[in-house]
C-alpha cells in the first residue's frame, strides 16, 4: 500500500514539473513571439523611410528640373553636392538620372549609393503628371533596394494642395540576409512649403494602405489611421500612428505627438506596449 502511495506522489510530482516545464516554454514562445513581432515591425519602419527618402529625392529632383524649365528661380535643393543629376530631352519626354556614386552620398541622414532613374511625359498645362522610376544597383545604408514603380502628381487636390501617389512594389535585402517585399499605395499631400523655392520648409503628410511580407512568410498588413507627418528637416515621420494586422498579432505603430527623434511605440491589441527605437 505504501508503495502504490510512493507512487502516486511521484506521478504527481512529474506531472507538476511538466506542467511547470510547459508552462516556462510557453511563456519563452509568447516572449519570443512577441520580439520576432516587433522585430519584424520595425523592419518595416525602416522601409517605410526607404520609401520616404526616395520619395523625397524623385520629387526634389523633378520640381528641380520644372524650375528650370519654366524659367522659375532656381529651388533650392535638399540634395547634396555629392548627387550628380543629368537630364536627358526629346520633345516632351525627360529622362532625370540621379545618381549618388559607388561611394555613395549622405542625404537626409542615409548614406545612398547607385542610381534612381525617373521619366516624364511634360506638359505644363496637364493636371497630372506619372513619373515613372527604377532603381539600380540602389543601397540605402547598406540595404539593397530593388524596385521600379510610379508616383503620380496631381497639381491640385480637393484641399488644394500637391499631392503624390506613390505606388509601390520594393524588395529590401538586409546586408544579414533578412528580406522582405512591400506593396500597396501611399499617398503624400504636400501641405507647407510648396512653391517657397526652398526644399527645407516642406512637409508632407502620408495616408494609404500597403502589406510587407517577409521571407518567412509572414506578412503584415498596414494602414494609415492618423496622417503620418513628414518635416524634411527631420530624419523620422514626427507624429501619426498606423494600424498593424497580422493573423493572431496587431496593434498600432505610433510615431509620437510631433517631436524629431527616432522614438517611436507599437501597443499590441491586448493593451501592451513596447517602446521601438528606429534606425
Amino acid at each position: 500500500m505504501m508503495k502504490k502511495i510512493d507512487l502516486t506522489k511521484k506521478v504527481m510530482f512529474f506531472l507538476v514539473v511538466l506542467g511547470l516545464a510547459f508552462t516556462s516554454c510557453s511563456d519563452e514562445e509568447s516572449v519570443d513571439t512577441q520580439e520576432q513581432d516587433t522585430t519584424e515591425v520595425a523592419k518595416s519602419s525602416e522601409i517605410d523611410e526607404i520609401e520616404v527618402v526616395l520619395g523625397d529625392v524623385i520629387i526634389d529632383a523633378y520640381e528641380g528640373q520644372e524650375s528650370d524649365e519654366l524659367g522659375r528661380s532656381a529651388q533650392q535643393s535638399g540634395l547634396p553636392a555629392c548627387v550628380t543629376i543629368t537630364v536627358v530631352m526629346q520633345q516632351n519626354y525627360r529622362e532625370v538620372t540621379v545618381d549618388f556614386g559607388t561611394e555613395g552620398c549622405i542625404v537626409n541622414g542615409h548614406l545612398l549609393k547607385g542610381q534612381i532613374v525617373f521619366t516624364y511625359s511634360r506638359n505644363p498645362e496637364a493636371q497630372q503628371v506619372l513619373i515613372t522610376y527604377t532603381l539600380e544597383d540602389f543601397y540605402f545604408d547598406n540595404k539593397n533596394i530593388i524596385g521600379s514603380k510610379t508616383l503620380l502628381k496631381e497639381l491640385s487636390n480637393d484641399n488644394g494642395n500637391p499631392q503624390f501617389t506613390h505606388t509601390l512594389d520594393l524588395t529590401v535585402i538586409w546586408p544579414n540576409g533578412a528580406q522582405a517585399s512591400r506593396e500597396g499605395v501611399k499617398i503624400r499631400e504636400w501641405v507647407e512649403g510648396f512653391g517657397s523655392g526652398v526644399w527645407s520648409d516642406n512637409v508632407f503628410e502620408i495616408t494609404g494602405n500597403w502589406s510587407t511580407t517577409f521571407v518567412n512568410g509572414n506578412t503584415h498588413t498596414y494602414e494609415v489611421v492618423i496622417p503620418l507627418r513628414r518635416e524634411v528637416i527631420c530624419f523620422y515621420f514626427v507624429s501619426g500612428s498606423i494600424n498593424v494586422q497580422r493573423t493572431n498579432f496587431g496593434g498600432v505603430f505610433d510615431y509620437g505627438n510631433g517631436n524629431c527623434d527616432n522614438q517611436a511605440t507599437f501597443t499590441f491589441n491586448n493593451g501592451n506596449v513596447v517602446n521601438i527605437t528606429l534606425n
